[in-house]
């Protein structure tokens, strides 16, 4: 399938997204899709699988014009695509998942889909109950069901927005050898839209590169670096420098702690983390490090053991107590945790925001949230809602809406979907918490982010969490050992 994409308009209020974009897309190929955040890969993307239109401009598959009103439309002319948050079920099984969307509907025969899944499954190495529940599945799974679902609707063209975000680097691999597998044996399109420069570098053939919503360049793969960079930035981002910090007293004491669900559980936890530190976490994705930040933060329940902050024991105090005691969380999932898809960023600036009485000054509450979109740059309005944002800028106003004085900062991925620029930004942004003696614990499957921003590291293995590590003299290959358990 040929793929044309003829000039490409699409704005969202006074933000042009999409500026005049077009490229055209052959078969057999794998293609990258790069540009910084908020520069417009998504938007244009979201237009080719219809899951949004176009203000103006034209798409045609092998030179006719076509016009798709909805993603369903586009699958079934062979285009599909995997979106940075999962669009599946939780509640449901993974059976039931691959069965919802189909041109049979709900009603195509268990057998058959089991079969078909479990066919497709041993294809492209996706293992995993068909009764097991989706919300019991890691990122990585998820995607790995949501790209057969693709495959089995009839895609040909495959868009893979931000695919490695969050998933360990054997699931990258993983979905590396699926893809490559896809586009050589299969001629399937391949559209890996990302800003990590090394990955589009490792993957793909041939790259287009958008910057504030046009296209700025284009070239085959491989290509020097430098030419990605200037592309994509102009000029090389600045590397952030980490200054060095004198700690104050602790600020979080966990003592013997003990937090289990149905699937996993992690015990005899004890640790301290000062003022002004920061405490990383690694391991693969499930290994416990979830668990740990979630009993810190109030949304899991400890079996046994204490959580101190300050002294003051709130092992059992539920989450929005601990908002009002200095703890704040950023979760990994922006839109099923973080945000509201169709409320405005004022409005989550208002619900975020602890006001007496229950009338709201819109007016002052609109220059409140300008100033913070102003501040952690995020391409938006006040008007503008959380899902029409981009994804990095999602976590951008995630940051923005962190209370000016905190005690603990718990993250779950905090750089997930940021390009470099913007993950110095905000790391610029959280050492500035440090100098006002915050405490930042945070996890990461990205192992350099681990050791480039923590001080110490903790690394957990199957529930059992490793002992601390310094972050300046250890290296990936000690925390690979110690994420494989060996202690």
């Amino acid at each position: 399938m040929r793929v044309e994409l003829n000039n490409i308009r699409k704005s969202f209020g006074s933000v042009h997204a999409n500026d005049g974009i077009s490229m055209t897309l052959e078969s057999g190929r794998v293609y990258g899709l790069l540009g910084q955040n908020g520069a417009g890969k998504s938007t244009l993307m979201k237009i080719l699988a219809g899951y949004q239109s176009a203000d103006s401009g034209e798409i045609r598959l092998n030179e006719t014009l076509t016009q798709f009103d909805s993603p369903a439309a586009a699958l079934r002319a062979g285009i599909g695509m995997l979106y940075q948050d999962p669009l599946d079920f939780p509640p449901f099984s993974v059976l039931e998942n691959f069965q919802l969307g189909r041109r049979e509907g709900i009603f195509l025969d268990q057998k058959t889909a089991s079969r078909e899944l479990l066919a497709l499954g041993k294809r492209y190495n996706f293992d995993v109950d068909l009764d097991e529940r989706i919300s019991n599945l890691s990122p990585g799974e998820r995607q790995q069901l949501e790209l057969i679902r693709l495959l089995a609707g009839g895609a040909n063209v495959l868009i893979l927005d931000e695919p490695t975000t969050g998933i360990s680097s054997e699931q990258k691999q993983q979905l590396f050898d699926s893809i490559r597998k896809l586009a050589r044996e299969e001629n399937k399109t391949v559209i890996l839209v990302s800003h990590k420069l090394s990955e589009v570098q490792e993957l793909c053939d041939h790259v287009f590169v958008l910057r504030e919503g046009q296209l700025a360049g284009k070239s085959e793969i491989p290509c020097p670096m430098d030419k990605l960079v200037k592309l994509m930035f102009a000029k090389m981002p600045p590397r952030s420098k980490r200054p060095a910090y004198k700690f104050g007293q602790a600020v979080l004491d966990v003592r013997d702690l003990h937090v289990e669900t149905y699937r996993l559980r992690t015990e005899n936890l004890n640790f301290s983390v000062r003022a002004g530190e920061v405490l990383g976490l690694a391991g693969l994705e499930g290994s416990g490090q979830d668990l740990l930040i979630k009993a810190l933060a109030g949304l899991l329940t400890p079996k046994s053991g204490e959580v101190l902050l300050r002294g003051e024991d709130i092992t059992r105090r539920p989450f929005h107590q601990r908002q009002r005691a200095g703890i704040a969380y950023v979760a990994s999932g922006r839109l099923e945790e973080g945000l509201i898809a169709d409320l405005s960023l004022v409005e989550h600036m208002v619900l975020s925001t602890e006001k007496p009485g229950f009338l709201v000054n819109w007016e002052r509450a609109g220059e409140a949230t300008q100033d913070r979109i102003a501040k952690y740059q995020v391409v938006g309005q006040p008007a503008s809602r959380a899902k029409q944002l981009s994804g990095g800028n999602q976590q951008r106003f995630l940051f923005a809406m962190l209370k000016p004085a905190l005690k603990l900062i718990l993250m779950e991925h905090p750089t997930r979907g940021l390009d470099i620029r913007s993950a110095n930004w905000i790391w610029d942004l959280l050492n500035k918490r440090r100098d006002e003696d915050t405490a930042i614990i945070f996890y990461s499957a990205d192992l350099d982010e681990v050791i480039e921003r923590s001080d110490r590291i903790a690394a957990f293995s199957g529930g059992v969490m490793s002992r601390m590590v310094n972050a300046a003299e250890t290296s990936v290959d000690e925390l690979g050992h110690l994420i494989g358990g060996q202690q």
